[in-house]
């Protein structure tokens, strides 16, 4: 008697050496992508959009912001603008990055002076650079007031 083969297909195994070799390669692979990502991030340069006309809008004149304080910080463009109103109502704008080190400038209200705390440079309401190491003074904005309703003004910066 012939005895029937039946043509059974071979189950595949799912072993575990392979199963280990897969959760290795994938973990190695998850190693080096969070090694490989923050390092990219760090060098490639941040998407900052220039400014498209050479006018800003800094807010209102009678900001309370500008009152209390006696300044504020505008981005012009990736560049940082210090927007300074001093107790006669007066406006000056300057670049905001110091010219020693590049840190973002600051107004002390009660000396009437630019301050850099990064190493003590001062610079008066000129631009000039009058106390510590900046090298030279800080760039001019021109700044104009726009009355766009009676007792609302705005102010505009815009480049010198």
């Amino acid at each position: 008697m012939e005895s029937s083969v039946i043509n059974a297909k071979p189950v595949a195994r799912f072993d575990r050496r392979r199963l280990l070799n897969w959760f290795l390669g994938t973990s190695f692979g998850a190693l080096v992508l969070s090694v490989l990502y923050p390092i990219l991030r760090y060098v490639t340069p941040p998407r900052i959009a220039e400014a498209s006309t050479s006018e800003v809008e800094a807010g209102l004149a009678a900001d309370p912001v500008l009152i209390e304080k006696g300044f504020k910080i505008i981005r012009f463009g990736a560049d940082p603008v210090i927007l300074v109103r001093t107790a006669d109502a007066k406006f000056y704008a300057y670049s905001a990055t110091c010219t020693h080190l590049d840190c973002i400038v600051g107004f002390q209200k009660e000396h009437s002076r630019i301050w850099c705390n990064c190493h003590g440079g001062g610079y008066d309401l000129t631009g000039r650079n009058v106390i510590g190491p900046p090298p030279k003074p800080l760039t001019a904005y021109k700044v104009n007031i726009v009355e766009k309703s009676p007792g609302n003004s705005t102010v505009v910066i815009t480049k010198a």
